[in-house]
Formats: C-alpha cells, structure tokens, sequence
C-alpha cells in the first residue's frame, strides 16, 4: 500500500454537523435528576477536599454533544485534576480550536473515500505527534503545545488547550488505526505508539495515587474502559493497592467494557461504584450544577 498517494481536501469544503455555537452553556436549565449523579457529585467534592486525584476519562460523544465549556469549567474550578481521552476526543477538540466546527458526515465520504480525510486536521495533528515522539514527549502535551502555537481563532473552547494553560495533566490514548488522522501520508505509527505510551505512563502513575479519588469514565465504551484497568493493574502490581476510591460511569446505555472494567472490577476491591445513565447533554450539565452551583 503506498500511502503517499492518499488524497487529502482542505478542510474549509468539509460541511460540519457540530459548531461552538451548539455548546451547552454553564447557565443551562438543562435538570437531570439521579441519585446516584448527586452521590457521585459528592465523592467528587471529597477528593477535593482532600487533594486525592480526580480523573475524567472521555469519548468523543462528550464534545460533540456540546458539553467543551462544562468540562473546562469543573477544571477551573478544581473537580478535574487529570484529563484522559481516546483519540476522537483529541480529533473533535483540535478541530473546535482550529474552526470552531467539527463532526462530518461519515457515511457520505465512505463511497468516494474523503471520510476523515480533512487535510488540515491530519497534517497539523501528526506534525504536533511526530514533534512530540523527538521530544519524547507525550501525545496530549504535543497536541497542546501545536494548539497554543496556532493562531487559531477558537482555542478557548478548546478542552486540551485550557487543561495546558491550568496546568492540568491531559493524556491521549488511541488504537492506531483507529481514528481518522491515521489515515493521512504524514501518520507515523512510531510516533503514535511512544506518544500515547508516554501518556499511559503518565495515568498510570495517578492510579498509584488514587486513594480516596475518582475515576470517572464518560461515554468511553472500549478504549478508555480498558487503559483505565491496565494503568490500575500495574499500579497494583508495583505494590499501591489502594481500594478506597470511587468510580463512576456515565453513558446513554450499559456497555459491557464500561460496566465491568471501570465498575464492577473495581467495586469488587473495595471502590464505590456509580452509574448513570443518560444522554451527555443532559448528565454533565447536571453534574456541573452539583457542583459548581453552590
């Protein structure tokens, strides 16, 4: 296969079903009543207290569906201490920063091949990756740092680029092949694997510091359900077997991956475990209400 023959089209010709005028405002009337949201909202409240870590571990459904301003807001306000998404969340939230659009038609471009084929988005992306894996660093810090060096217009909508400037831990974890800006020329799966491995070391090190913290994964139903378990195992394994945390999952439906790795597992070792089911439009804004609001 000779990828250098891939065809890329600028991005200004692609339509776009999702723009930052779609996000759900910090104001929103949007009520989601869960008892279950309300004693996650209280854990989370606790670990802060406390200084124990709190983890967001995310799907690309999170940004699509609006909810960029709530996540950064809880990270200003202190209920976010360590940001961990696939690699379609870091794809949705570069492209908001670049145009402040994102989300093709998928199943337009497949008979004609243009699906995912944008070419800003995969030449910026990759150029920040293969930067970052001569740097040695991690995949989100090197899609942070190409954010920031952008004169992107809509960067403050930008999940990654906030959780830089407040200093806030961001990890990007991807299944190479996985995700649209491995289809480009300029995609190297070196750098893929040593940026992203970078980055699992990274939460594996907050799972060693987990003790009275939470864990939460929203609307991750493989990739992140699975990093989570391994980064916990050897956490585990080097001897930080903590089993006072809690753990919390919200998505629209119960998933396989989601409900035993990142709850039932868990619970079995001691960790209170949450689950909440409900559109991301409507369980996030409620869990920012909970916890912002008073």
């Amino acid at each position: 296969m000779n990828f250098n023959a891939i065809k890329t089209y600028p991005i200004a010709l692609r339509k776009n079903k999702f723009s930052i005028n779609d996000m759900i405002p910090l104001s929103s009337a949007i009520s989601f009543d869960s008892d279950e949201l309300k004693n996650l909202s209280d854990q989370i409240r606790s670990a802060k207290a406390l200084g124990s870590p709190i983890v967001f571990m995310l799907g690309g459904a999170v940004i699509k569906e609006g909810c960029s301003h709530l996540i950064i807001d809880l990270m200003r306000n202190g209920f976010i201490t360590h940001l961990a998404m696939n690699g379609s969340v870091s794809i949705h939230d570069f492209e908001i920063a670049m145009i402040g659009q994102t989300s093709e038609d998928v199943q337009g471009g497949l008979d004609n091949g243009s699906f995912g084929m944008a070419e800003e988005t995969g030449a910026l992306m990759n150029l920040a990756i293969n930067k970052g894996y001569k740097a040695g660093k991690g995949y989100g810090q090197s899609i942070a740092e190409m954010i920031e060096a952008q004169t992107f217009h809509y960067k403050e909508s930008s999940i990654i680029h906030q959780s830089s400037k407040m200093k806030i831990s961001t990890t990007v974890h991807v299944a190479i092949g996985g995700d649209i800006t491995h289809q480009h020329p300029t995609c190297s799966g070196a750098a893929l694997g040593a940026t992203s491995y970078e980055d699992f070391k990274l939460l594996t090190d907050v799972m060693t510091k987990i003790d009275h913290g939470v864990i939460v994964n929203i609307g991750s139903a493989v990739i992140m359900p699975e990093v989570f378990l391994k980064a916990l195992t050897i956490a585990r394994n080097l001897g930080f077997r903590h089993n006072n945390f809690t753990v919390g999952n919200l998505d629209f439906m119960d998933m396989y991956r989601p409900r035993t790795r990142v709850l039932e597992w868990p619970h079995s070792l001691g960790a209170q475990a949450y689950s909440i089911k409900g559109r991301h439009n409507q369980t996030i804004p409620q869990l920012h209400k909970h916890l912002c609001s008073l």
